[in-house]
């Protein structure tokens, strides 16, 4: 089977919001301010209550931070500052302070270099589509400055971490004690550093922990959810019972059991979604990416398994369409309707030591529902984005690779909505074939990008 997406074209907004390297268009502080501004505009009204502005851990945050601050100002609007906070607890506190909407800076698991620019409503979801749309045309206007005695002021929430701790302890059963466990907490040098450490302190377990030190500098650098050899080693070297690893901006979590062994988000969707059987509406969204063993194991709890494109946006939007509750990419990005608005690392990591203590078994055992299918995902860098089987030579490729491959696995050529790159994935019955292939298909595009440019 084999499938090519291709996200939607905006001229700013990604799939995650505006994203890119700190200094190059749009990433630079003169449209960030007018970022705000057109924002103010479209958004915000003074009399539905301030937009609140939180970031990860980047040096480049707090250049950000400013402009968007002077946009929202101009535009008449009144901010408030939250600090470092994980994108969830942004989108959390925008809802529960009555606010107009929440501005989250960060590039999530994107090196310092990087960040961006992603938006909240007032109810705590990402904006639809149509309001981006309007915030570009907004960006084409000349800036104009509301009169001095409009413009917006400016207040610090000082106790912000403390709401969201509280909040994340609210979303699992009270009765739950981790006393008697040893955790390692991997918080990539992000948004995390300062809430998920003291609340799992909270909840009575031993905590060690990793990537709680940033500089501005090192974020997710060989620590955190994409890049778990680290909390691996330190899980083997202390005899921890689990690690656990978020991304910089605290929205997507990856566990290590005590085996060792990697539980990415079709392992830990597939644990909770058995843990919440009678809650979830009969069936789990996954992506296009997603594990056919986790679909076969979905199916084996007697639930439908639906599949969206890749990224959070298109999970939400078919949780709300169907109807469902729970959906899930397997990067760790879990989606819990009946827990949050948004995918939240914390609280999904909760919900996983919730089901440990109420099985009474360890994370080795709740994983052991799902087989993965051999899998192999390449990432071929591009310049610009562009349509894979529009290259000259690659859907010739694919189809040969299809051949080969047969009913026992899939295919799937798409372009990043976050990233410069083409991703390759080759999914099938045999590890061995499953590397050939995809080493071809991704050779063959990087081949036929290098003729085209």
């Amino acid at each position: 089977m084999r499938t090519a997406v291709i996200t939607r074209e905006r001229k700013y907004f990604g799939t995650d919001g505006i994203r890119g390297c700190v200094g190059e268009p749009p990433i630079t502080p003169d449209f960030v301010m007018k970022l705000g501004w057109a924002a103010g505009r479209i958004l915000a009204d003074r009399e539905k209550g301030p937009v609140m502005i939180g970031k990860d851990t980047r040096v480049s945050g707090y250049m950000f931070e400013s402009a968007l601050e002077a946009g929202l100002s101009a535009a008449g609007v009144d901010i408030r500052l939250l600090g470092p906070m994980p994108t969830p607890g942004i989108a959390f506190l925008a809802k529960n302070t009555r606010a107009q909407a929440g501005i989250v800076i960060s590039a999530s698991h994107n090196p310092f270099q990087d960040n961006g620019i992603k938006f909240f409503s007032g109810e705590g979801k990402k904006l639809p589509d149509e309001v981006e749309l309007a915030i570009e045309q907004e960006l084409e206007k000349p800036l104009q400055v509301v009169s001095p005695d409009k413009l917006g002021k400016v207040k610090r929430i000082v106790d912000a971490p403390r709401r969201y701790i509280e909040f994340c302890k609210s979303c699992i059963d009270p009765a739950v004690n981790l006393r008697g466990m040893k955790l390692v907490i991997d918080c990539a040098h992000g948004a995390t550093y300062h809430i998920a450490p003291p609340l799992f302190e909270e909840l009575g377990a031993e905590v060690i922990t990793l990537g709680v030190r940033p500089d501005g500098f090192n974020i997710n650098q060989d620590v955190g959810a994409t890049s778990p050899e680290a909390l691996h080693k330190k899980v083997m070297e202390t005899g921890a019972d689990l690690g656990i690893a978020f991304d910089g901006d605290g929205d997507r979590v990856i566990m290590i059991d005590n085996h060792g062994e990697i539980v990415d988000g079709d392992d830990i969707l597939f644990i909770i979604a058995r843990e919440n059987l009678t809650n979830i509406n009969g069936a789990v969204v996954g992506t296009l990416m997603s594990n056919l063993g986790l679909e076969k194991a979905i199916n084996g709890l007697q639930l439908d398994f639906l599949r969206s494109q890749v990224g959070d946006r298109y999970i939400m939007e078919m949780l709300y369409q169907k109807h469902l509750v729970l959906g899930g990419e397997t990067s760790g990005h879990i989606i819990n309707l009946k827990k949050t608005t948004t995918g939240d690392g914390i609280v999904t990591a909760l919900e996983v030591m919730e089901a440990i203590v109420h099985s009474s078994k360890t994370l080795h055992e709740l994983r052991q529902g799902v087989t993965k299918y051999p899998q192999k995902m390449i990432n071929v860098r591009v310049a610009q984005r562009v349509d894979p089987f529009q290259l000259n030579g690659v859907p010739d490729a694919v189809r040969q690779a299809e051949q080969e491959l047969g009913d026992r696995g899939r295919i799937l050529i798409r372009t990043s909505g976050t990233e410069p790159l083409i991703r390759v994935m080759v999914e099938g019955e045999e590890a061995s074939q499953v590397d050939q292939l995809a080493g071809k298909l991704a050779a063959e595009i990087e081949t036929a990008i290098n003729h085209a440019g």
